[in-house]
This record gives structure tokens, sequence and C-alpha cells, in this order.
């Protein structure tokens, strides 16, 4: 049986993962905008976050958070930090045990500071955890240009599997047992470039 990938957030970055996911495996993307879901089944577009970029055929859509939920064997958190608990506790209400969860939220929890593998342990415990990051444009990357990104757990299964989940001809994944380092880097890295081009000016 082939792994159903559940992709939860429609936005530019979500909608792309889900994208090329689709390539690899059954793959349905959770949007709480009725147009945006109905754009990706019938159009294979999402014109609100990346206009003119075409989506992959077989990618589908849906507004109903817990029948994806429920029939995904790998779950894909593309949220931003601040509604990340909140998505997160609505997913765990219909989750499969030992279902993984991929996080491609950069940043850190207002008011916990908590990293998302840390609020997943709080919300979810006792299932797999990975981060997807890299330095990436869901652009560039729905454009055909190559890029590379990365797979983080501590579970090297877990890597391995995700790892083919994800990668394309075009899009590369690696696999490492940081995520403490990924997330911090995914988080930090934006802060390190503002202050090194105040710094060159």
């Amino acid at each position: 049986m082939r792994i159903r990938v559940g992709v939860v957030g429609g936005g530019s970055w979500g909608t792309t993962v889900a994208h090329l996911a689709a390539h690899n495996a059954p793959t349905t993307l959770w949007a709480r905008s009725a147009d945006t879901v109905r754009e990706i089944n019938e159009e294979h577009v999402n014109s609100r976050y990346l206009a003119g970029y075409e989506l992959h055929q077989s990618l589908c859509a849906t507004t109903d958070l817990e029948e994806l939920v429920h029939e995904a064997d790998v779950i894909v958190m593309g949220v931003p930090s601040q509604s990340y608990r909140s998505t997160l506790e609505e997913v765990a209400a219909h989750i499969r045990a030992w279902v993984p969860v991929v996080s491609l939220t950069k940043g850190l929890e207002q008011g916990t500071r908590l990293r998302m593998s840390e609020v997943a342990h709080e919300v979810l415990p006792g299932h797999p955890f990975a981060v997807l990051t890299g330095p990436n444009l869901a652009k560039e990357i729905l454009a055909g240009d190559a890029a590379a990104s990365v797979v983080a757990t501590n579970d090297p299964v877990v890597a391995d599997h995700l790892q083919g989940v994800f990668d394309t001809n075009l899009f590369r994944v690696y696999t490492n047992p940081d995520v403490i380092g990924c997330e911090l880097g995914g988080a930090l890295k934006n802060v390190i470039a503002i202050a090194t081009g105040m710094a060159d000016r």
C-alpha cells in the first residue's frame, strides 16, 4: 500500500510541498478557503499564493480536516508559527497512532519561544516528528529550478521513508539527525541575513 500524505495549510510553501509529494504518493492538501480547494481540484492552481504556476495533476484538496488527517499516513504541517499549536490540536483529535508529523514551519512559538518540535511533543506525544527545511523559494521550485532541502529527525527509519516522499528529480532531499540545529537554522537565518546586510552598508 502506498503512503498517503496529508498537507495541512494552503499557503505558498504548503502548496509547493504538496505538489512535490504528489509526484511520489497520493497527496491531499487541506485549506480553509473553499475557493482555493476548488481551484486546486478543478484547475490545478493556487492563484491566491502561486499565480501563474501549475500544480501536479494528481494533487487533491479539501476543506475537511478530519477526513484528511484520519486517512493520512504522514501529516505535513504547513501553517504559520502563530497558529501551529491550535491547528495541531485540531489534528490531534483525528490522527492515527504513530503517524509521523513533518513541520514546514520556521520560527518559534510566540510567548513560549518553543520550537515547533517541542510544541508537537506537547500536543502529540509519542508521534515521530521531523522538520523539512532548506533555502527554498516556492516559486523557483514550481518554475522547475533545481533545489535542495533536508528532512531532520532522530529516527533514521522515518528519515529514509520521508526522504522518498519529498525527493524528486529537481528537488534533492537529504537526511539529518539534528532536529534542533535545523529548526534554529530555519528560525534565525533571516535575522542573520538582515544583520549581515546592515553591517555591509
